[in-house]
């Protein structure tokens, strides 16, 4: 099993969610984990419970996150941390446009900069990337979260490309919609969206998404499980619409 094979993990977006699930999994499997995220009082509960060590940081500080991958020498990173806005290009902030290429896309092109080429050095790695289905389906609204997503979605596959020859191995894991509070975090309406997204469902669950990531782990490192959709049974992405020109508004 490679968990034996590493040693420490790096995951961002960790107070909360999938990314809280997935520190504490791979806590569980007997690696360091240095949890990465912005609420202090989670984070801090998290390393009560887990034994994870907490770090204060905002991912689009990419000051903090070179001194952290300076100090460390990371076998396992994982890039969950990320942020949505409801919207078209037509009519998105300016702000919405800034934050979430710089929390989905920026940051993980700097996490990767960053730990990349010590797993080279070390012929020893693994990079997950937490996407979503957007990534590679299109449905109404979050322009910007689609592009950021499907930024990833193509730089994972070109980190196989960039670390051929290297024992590094890269996973992107796709999910649809998971028992999660990121639609209440988007809304701002926690309850509200609860009762629209969540109640009544069958959906996946962080934990679920957290097995998936030791799932890819614990393969043999003679394979690497390139990308994973996980949505719910009762769930399909995409759709087809055709309008008249009558139509038109």
């Amino acid at each position: 099993m490679p968990f034996s094979d590493y040693n420490v993990a790096l995951v961002t977006g960790a107070s909360a969610g999938m990314g809280e699930a997935i520190v504490e999994r791979l806590c569980s499997e007997g690696l360091t984990v240095h949890a990465v995220a912005r609420r202090e009082s989670e984070l801090k509960a998290l390393a009560a419970r887990t034994g994870c060590i907490p770090h204060v940081i905002d991912v689009s500080d990419v000051g903090a996150l070179t001194r952290l991958c300076s100090e460390i020498e990371v076998d396992v990173l994982v890039n969950n941390a990320g942020i949505s806005h409801p919207g078209s290009i037509a009519n998105a902030k300016e702000e919405y446009v800034d934050t979430q290429v710089d929390v989905n896309l920026r940051a993980v092109l700097h996490l990767c900069r960053l730990t990349v080429p010590g797993m080279m050095a070390r012929d020893r790695g693994h990079i997950i990337n937490i996407t979503s289905i957007a990534a590679i389906y299109n449905f109404g609204g979050n322009s910007i979260y689609h592009a950021t997503k499907a930024g990833v979605h193509a730089l994972s596959r070109q980190l196989r490309v960039d670390c051929y020859g290297k024992r590094v191995r890269v996973t992107e894991i796709c999910p649809g919609r998971v028992a999660t509070d990121i639609f209440g975090n988007v809304s701002g309406d926690k309850e509200g969206a609860k009762k629209q997204f969540i109640e009544g469902f069958e959906l996946p669950t962080a934990k679920d998404i957290a097995d998936t990531v030791a799932f890819a782990l614990a393969m043999p490192v003679a394979v690497n499980i390139g990308n994973i959709e996980i949505t719910p049974t009762l769930q399909v992405p995409g759709g087809l619409s055709t309008m008249r020109p009558d139509d038109v508004r």
